[in-house]
């Protein structure tokens, strides 16, 4: 699916489909994360099995209000225990499947909040 994102100056998803993600018109076949703040990048995370806390611990240093978690093409929930460093530091966590996690972090990047969007494809 092609995507029309709002007029932004900072990093959009500008489309998606069965095992890519495309950014600012450049297209990702593996796992990655998108930050509103400043671009994307490759997230070293394997698939949603081999998920660990240093998965997510990452994304404290880049200082969001809220991550993303694109769990593939179903939702599928992290053990709560890998999401506590998140949690204490009062950064939020949203699980849905990928899709619907690059649609939402458009939205939330449009209103210029500070997200994450962590994707499994």
């Amino acid at each position: 699916m092609k995507l029309q994102p709002d007029a932004t100056n900072g990093t959009s998803i500008t489309g998606y489909g069965q095992g890519w993600v495309s950014v600012n018109g450049q297209k990702f076949t593996s796992n990655l994360y998108v930050n509103a703040q400043g671009g994307s990048t490759l997230w070293q995370c394997p698939g949603f099995e081999a998920l660990l806390p240093e998965h997510f611990d990452l994304f404290v240093d880049l200082q969001p209000e809220l991550i993303i978690f694109g769990s593939g093409e179903r939702i599928r929930f992290p053990h709560p225990g890998f999401l506590q460093n998140l949690y204490a530091r009062r950064i939020g966590v949203e699980t849905m499947d990928t899709h619907a996690a690059c649609r939402t972090f458009n939205f939330l990047a449009g209103e210029g909040r500070r997200v994450i969007a962590a994707l499994l494809l």
